[in-house]
């Protein structure tokens, strides 16, 4: 077993209330319940010796192994190819009623064999509340229960001829199971919120099957409801399951990663936990699952957006904050986990994120821009909701001219950041159509004048004329690849002068391979130590822009290659490191929310140019 295998060498599997990452060699080293934003049952992947672990691997030694998912499913297959036969183990979360939340959580791993014989071994070793927690361990013939203050784990195995005979060791268990071809085995692991609530009887094998059957349906019948026909059904279908996986389905709202603590720099401090809802991430997922034909879940969003601006109870005492947890709660305090010797030495790690309380004007755009989108915004949000709409638009008209932290909360300081003021023209516009569609009462003229205000102020403090760009702040001439967006959002033509040649200028500074940087950190100081390596998202907005732009060829070659650095199973990180790894939480929703737009644009531009 790899003491830090990785971060691409892993799947996903999840529960549409939590998720799970297991390596390629049949780890379970990432896994919080009963929610995303829960503290970890297992986090090897930020400590090996702490952070506990539930792995199933051959016996053998010298395995070959390869991962892959049961098509358009997420259900992950990781096969082991041994000198005395071959095994695999199939990993799922069986779906419950999204509609509502539930006090247990399943992980099924079922072990089989399809050639000769291979042994197994079992090892499972959770660690409650980040490692902070002791717990008691009870075994019986087959069945180990984990007992911590705040919730149980229970663990069932079983085989052919009956249970399995589990070894306690210290508060962990372990078990060998040696299958025959054609013989199956299977272990489940049940989290339950309440330690003293009865314990989940042991699983047959019909009922394991039928959780299976269960989960392999649910996963068909929702990539069916896709529109995508286009040239990369394949990766795209991959992205909207990774999207769906991470996303909350009490409350229909998506975390940015499921991962705390991944490095954006192997030893480095940039450190976050993503377990939580960007509103801007979240936002522009609105427009790529709605043009995939997921009406359902983007509506779901925009409920929980709504309810958002309604509540209005902020840390920072502004109308909205940037990031929420899955159920609206403003409070993400931030805290070290300095017990954690983090991904591969890489500390501090951190639970929570302080970033909650930054201002970043940007997000009242993303707002109207997901509220914009919707089927019918008159009857999603109503009268009430277009009087919360209106209230905030009527105070973003009197607040937007201010300095902020911007995209990519840095903590360096407050800056007249350009995006920034361009989310908020993009706030201006939408409300302002809104407004003439639905026929609402509304200061039209009053936000068209801030909208326009917004625009020239852009035009000429956000343009260098020596750089023959648009810029990151206005005090800087550094570039950003956040203006990547400035055409999706109409501010400018995809092949406006000044569009194509801040296109041209990021090319020369930000591109490297078609990768992209955010921006230069040396020339731009974030307040943080360390490097970083080129953001996917970026890459991925760069190619959409390409195509936009007309620039087919580069489009493309930039897009198929972007496509070669996603791992075995079609996954991002958030970055790509100087060797190719991949770096930062994962898998990152923006990321494949930027691969969702990167393919639409192009299959539309194609399509349009008969290629």
């Amino acid at each position: 077993m790899r003491r830090y295998p990785p971060i691409a060498d892993h799947g996903l599997i999840g529960d549409l209330h939590t998720a799970a990452l297991i390596s390629c060699d049949g780890v379970l080293d990432w896994f919080c319940a009963p929610r995303f934003d829960s503290p970890s049952l297992f986090a090897s992947l930020l400590d090996h010796d702490r952070g506990g672990y539930f792995a199933i691997t051959p016996a053998a030694e010298g395995a070959t192994t390869r991962q892959l998912y049961l098509a358009d499913t997420a259900i992950l297959v990781t096969r082991f190819m041994t000198e005395e036969g071959v095994g695999e183990v199939v990993d799922f979360m069986p779906l419950g009623d999204a509609a509502c939340p539930e006090d247990r959580h399943s992980v099924i791993r079922v072990m089989r064999v399809t050639r000769g014989e291979v042994r197994f071994r079992l090892d499972c070793r959770p660690r409650f509340d980040y490692a902070r927690a002791t717990h008691r361990l009870d075994v019986e013939q087959g069945a180990a229960r984990f007992t911590a203050p705040d919730s149980a784990v229970h663990l069932h195995v079983a085989a052919p001829g009956g249970r399995v005979e589990l070894r306690a060791e210290g508060g962990d268990v372990r078990a060998d199971l040696a299958l025959r071809q054609g013989q199956r085995a299977a272990a489940v692991l049940t989290v339950c919120d309440d330690p003293g609530a009865q314990p989940p009887p042991q699983p047959t094998e019909s009922e394991v099957r039928h959780a299976f059957r269960s989960t392999y349906d649910h996963w068909h019948r929702w990539v069916r409801r896709s529109r995508y026909r286009g040239r990369w059904q394949q990766v795209v279908n991959r992205s909207a399951i990774t999207l769906k996986l991470m996303t909350y389905a009490p409350t229909g709202a998506p975390v940015a990663a499921v991962t705390a603590g991944l490095p954006e720099h192997l030893g480095g401090e940039r450190n976050w936990d993503y377990r939580y809802t960007w509103i801007r991430d979240a936002s522009l997922s609105v427009k790529a699952l709605l043009d995939l034909g997921y009406e359902e879940e983007a509506d779901a969003f925009r409920r929980w957006l709504g309810a958002r601006v309604a509540a209005g109870a902020t840390v920072t005492g502004e109308p909205l904050q940037i990031m929420y947890r899955v159920d609206g709660d403003p409070h993400l305090t931030e805290e070290v986990l300095g017990h954690l010797e983090g991904y591969r030495g890489s500390a501090p790690v951190r639970a929570g994120n302080d970033a909650a309380g930054q201002l970043q004007l940007d997000i009242y755009g993303e707002v109207a821009y997901a509220l914009s989108h919707a089927r019918d915004p008159a009857q999603l949000a109503g009268y009430d909701g277009w009087r919360n709409l209106r209230a905030l638009l009527d105070w973003l008209a009197r607040t937007w001219d201010r300095p902020d932290e911007g995209i990519w909360e840095t903590r360096g300081g407050r800056r007249h950041f350009t995006f920034s003021r361009l989310m908020c023209w993009a706030a201006f516009d939408r409300g302002i159509r809104l407004a003439r569609e639905l026929a609402r009462p509304a200061d039209v003229a009053g936000w068209t004048a801030a909208r326009d205000a917004v625009f020239e102020q852009v035009m000429e403090r956000g343009w260098s004329t020596r750089r023959q760009a648009f810029v990151q702040h206005y005090d800087s001439e550094v570039l950003d690849a956040s203006l990547l967006l400035m055409p999706v959002v109409g501010f400018l033509s995809p092949k406006d002068r000044r569009w194509l040649s801040t296109l041209d200028a990021m090319e020369a500074e930000l591109v490297s391979d078609s990768l992209v940087h955010r921006y230069d950190p040396v020339a731009s100081p974030d307040g943080l130590r360390g490097d970083e390596g080129t953001f996917s998202l970026c890459s991925f907005l760069y190619a959409g822009a390409l195509a936009r732009a007309g620039r087919l060829g580069m489009a493309r070659y930039a897009f198929d290659k972007m496509l070669t650095y996603a791992n075995h199973v079609g996954l991002f990180a958030e970055e790509i490191g100087p060797a190719g790894e991949q770096l930062g939480n994962f898998p990152q929703a923006f990321t494949h929310v930027a691969l969702i737009m990167a393919a639409l644009a192009l299959d539309e531009e194609l399509d349009r140019a008969g290629d």
